[in-house]
């Protein structure tokens, strides 16, 4: 009898599929990148205020500010921790949200408001040739198309990331780790 049920559960686990862990990156038949919804709930690492790493048009109207709030998949952070670089499969999340000063009891400073967007930054060399991509979710899009390898956001990594491609240099707990590690780049 028992050996008729081990049999039974083994053949069931053979036929179960393959699950894929809640945080890695799910992707569609043809290629694109699936909203990772509970991106909150990833570790945070730091918030920025009307960051921009372009040329500043001084002529054109002062746009409103807004905050970039930054996450990466919990495994990665352990990952992080211990070695100082990113496991494939690393996923950061960039959500933009619109700024505000005036409202309920405030007199001053900036505060977060509305969701302006979400970028994931991807870390899979077996499906990108850089290594990394960069997708764009605007309002409720649920899935995105990489940018091209050439893009603005690729290049600029590339060169100015702090440890593999990432601003490490905005994340001021990490920075003490990948110093500490060897893998900050000057």
């Amino acid at each position: 009898m028992l050996k008729r049920l081990l049999i039974a559960l083994s053949l069931m686990w053979l036929r179960m599929p393959a699950q894929v862990p809640p945080d890695d990156p799910r992707f569609t038949g043809d290629g694109q990148l699936m909203r990772p919804d509970n991106y909150r709930e990833w570790i945070y690492l730091s918030s920025g205020l009307g960051m921009t790493y372009g040329p500043i048009d001084s002529a054109a109207a002062p746009a409103a500010e807004r905050f970039d709030n930054v996450f990466v998949t919990p495994l990665a952070y352990k990952a992080f921790l211990q070695t100082g670089s990113w496991p494939d499969k690393t996923m950061f999340a960039l959500e933009v949200r619109y700024s505000a000063t005036k409202g309920s009891i405030n007199n001053g400073g900036h505060y977060q408001e509305g969701f302006a967007g979400l970028e994931i930054h991807l870390k899979d060399p077996e499906r990108f040739p850089t290594k990394w991509a960069f997708f764009e979710f605007g309002g409720s899009q649920r899935t995105a198309k990489p940018f091209p390898a050439n893009s603005s956001c690729q290049t600029c990594h590339a060169k100015n990331g702090a440890v593999d491609e990432t601003f490490v240099q905005f994340y001021p707990t990490l920075i003490p780790v990948a110093k500490a590690k060897g893998t900050l780049k000057p």
